[in-house]
């Protein structure tokens, strides 16, 4: 009995592995899709959905699916809230506004824009537990910074799909610099709740959630360089530097272990 139920317990994170794997070919897929659509925003939301069941199924091998699950749940209603009252109130981002493209919304803010702070949330929180897997200040401070150059790429992208708008414009692409101080200190909040529902006891790092903040660089990267029309070198540059040092050194020192 005790050999079956070992088995048993070692089957489990390897499907939830799996099934890591199988949503983030999905998402890569659904980028790839988006690039050659005409209307790229109708994949926008499969592209999201993919990436969060990515990000939840990694975590869920590591620490068990109540606690991933309670993890995202927690990340993303904290993305909402910041939403929510950033939209009435200019803070902490600035003053913006989302457009009726993106459906459903709830109080003026999409649903999928809630799902997307959760699925990168985690992936950022898992290439700060690599680069500080003991220290919870720095790791969640890397965490922050690691999820904040994701929206190096974020915003341009959503603005050129006119999902939302900048009240005053901004210097980086029309996004404004406050929209960046907001993110590090959303981010911040954010990391430590993951570090609060998973416990205090992290069960080390998830390679799967690595590669999926990986992939996301390289494909931002590409997609800015060499697909989109007009393509922008600097927003290429600028979040390729940024999300890929992080992806480097902690794939580096992931596949270590």
């Amino acid at each position: 009995m005790g050999y079956v139920r070992r088995t048993r317990d070692e089957a489990v994170p390897k499907a939830l592995g799996s099934a890591g794997v199988g949503f983030l070919a999905a998402m890569v897929a659904a980028q790839v899709a988006s690039g050659v659509r005409a209307e790229p925003v109708r994949l926008t939301s499969a592209v999201v959905l993919s990436l969060a069941a990515s990000a939840v199924a990694f975590l869920a091998a590591r620490c068990g699916l109540r606690r991933a699950g309670g993890a995202f749940l927690a990340v993303a209603t904290a993305g909402y809230a910041a939403e929510w009252v950033g939209v009435r109130t200019g803070v902490p981002f600035g003053e913006y506004s989302y457009t009726s493209v993106l459906k459903p919304q709830v109080g003026g803010v999409p649903v999928v824009v809630a799902v997307a702070w959760g699925g990168m949330g985690l992936a950022a929180h898992a290439v700060a537990t690599v680069l500080a897997p003991k220290r919870r200040g720095w790791r969640w401070a890397l965490g922050a910074v690691a999820l904040t150059a994701w929206d190096l790429f974020l915003d341009p992208q959503m603005l050129r799909l006119g999902l939302w708008t900048w009240a005053d414009g901004g210097t980086y692409r029309g996004v404004p610099l406050s929209n960046f101080a907001g993110w590090l200190l959303v981010s911040f909040l954010i990391m430590v709740l993951i570090d609060v529902v998973v416990g205090p006891r992290f069960p080390g790092v998830s390679r799967g959630l690595v590669a999926l903040y990986a992939v996301m660089a390289a494909m931002e990267t590409l997609a800015f360089a060499v697909v989109f029309e007009p393509r922008d070198v600097v927003v290429a540059a600028a979040g390729g530097v940024s999300m890929g040092t992080f992806a480097a050194l902690a794939w580096r020192r992931a596949w270590r272990r």
